[in-house]
């Protein structure tokens, strides 16, 4: 198997374990909403009854089966809120491996923060908003008809509600998100002040019912929650400036460990290389003890040149000649000069060309002859070296 088949298996195979850890994650929710209904199923009526004690009036049902759905859906939606830090640990178990340990430091109670506001918004409206609600509505109601919503209708309004403004009280979540990712500052949040509370007035307007009571209900605290994650913001901005010096440590001690990788590397590859082309390796031969199996293909001619004359090319001959053959080399030399030497004959032209071609097929001859002799005693030596071995 090739690298690249082996990486695409690697990247497959890593997906593959992530949509199973990630329907693991899933089972476990449900099974944990699935744990907390079933208990409170039996008290489904007492808590659509806890649901309607601020309307403080009877209600009607007009659906066939609206007197089972609508009190189990509502506590189905109970249940789903109880359990909810449950289901946003599973989803933080599934992120949290992706994370660095100082954006965890920074996760860790923006998470729990905004738990605590979404229900701090449900409890607000429970409380708050829906008393005063039903105690302002009932009085624009006219003589000739009475007001006794149906139970379908008063739950999608209540938890339409708890939903607005459960997200509406995430106002600091966002502030502080927004200074630190450093999209803006704190001051320049305060200098557009204007801007932000009429913002917080048109969010109320398009999640709360269409009431001036429900949309200044939730504006306001609104405006207030902005204010308090300016202030938030603060001790946040000292955990981004930690978060900030240990990455950049971190970053430093990974380069450098990477450097010092790629050094220890390049001076392996250096030893590796002096290694492969050591003298020794190369210029190591041994001492030739006479002719070898290997020459026994030669002609006799070729063995009288091997014989007589070195292996190398590059090997002056003169180092060879005996010093009394210098002498002789003179004379014969001067008398050629001279013109004393009687053993000389003078050449016609084509006995010339002649014997020049003579002389260059011998020299070719003879230097494929060295050659190959070359060849056979660099294969002993390989050979005798491997023995060694």
């Amino acid at each position: 198997m090739s690298k690249s088949d082996t990486k695409k298996t690697e990247v497959a195979s890593g997906f593959l374990s992530h949509l199973i850890e990630l329907r693991d994650r899933l089972l476990r929710a449900v099974i944990a909403v699935a744990v907390i209904f079933i208990p409170l199923f039996p008290f489904a009526a007492d808590i659509y009854d806890f649901l309607a004690a601020p309307l403080a009036r009877d209600m009607i049902i007009i659906g066939p089966v609206a007197p089972f759905l609508i009190p189990m859906k509502l506590t189905l939606m109970v249940a789903f809120l109880v359990a909810l830090p449950y289901l946003l640990y599973q989803l933080w178990s599934f992120v949290a491996p992706g994370l660095y340990k100082h954006e965890k430091r920074l996760v860790y109670p923006l998470l729990a923060s905004s738990v605590f506001l979404f229900y701090l918004g449900i409890v607000f409206v429970y409380f708050v908003l829906l008393p005063m609600m039903f105690q302002v509505i009932p009085q624009f109601v006219p003589q000739t008809a009475d007001f006794k919503p149906d139970i379908a209708q008063y739950l999608d309004f209540v938890v339409m509600m708890f939903m607005a403004f459960g997200i509406g009280f995430e106002m600091p979540i966002a502030t502080i998100l927004l200074i630190t990712t450093g999209m803006t500052t704190a001051e320049k949040l305060r200098q557009k002040r204007p801007y932000v509370i009429v913002g917080a007035f048109v969010v109320g307007m398009l999640l709360t019912p269409p009431d001036v009571i429900s949309q200044i209900m939730l504006a306001i605290p609104m405006w207030i929650l902005f204010e308090l994650g300016i202030i938030a913001s603060k001790f946040f901005n000292v955990r981004v400036k930690e978060a900030g010096e240990a990455k950049e440590a971190r970053d430093k001690a990974d380069n450098d460990a990477q450097d010092a990788k790629a050094a220890a590397a390049s001076s392996a590859a250096y030893i590796e290389a002096d290694d492969l082309w050591s003298e020794d390796d190369l210029y190591t031969y041994e001492e030739d003890d006479g002719p070898s199996d290997d020459d026994a293909d030669l002609s006799d001619e070729e063995r009288s040149i091997l014989g007589n004359d070195p292996v190398e090319d590059d090997i002056n001959d003169d180092e060879y000649l005996p010093e009394d053959d210098d002498a002789v080399a003179e004379e014969q030399e001067e008398k050629f000069f001279d013109g004393d030497n009687d053993d000389f004959n003078e050449l016609s032209d084509e006995e010339m060309e002649e014997e020049l071609d003579r002389i260059e097929a011998q020299e070719e001859a003879d230097k494929a002859v060295k050659k190959k002799a070359k060849k056979r005693a660099k294969k002993k030596n390989t050979g005798s070296k491997k023995d060694k071995k």
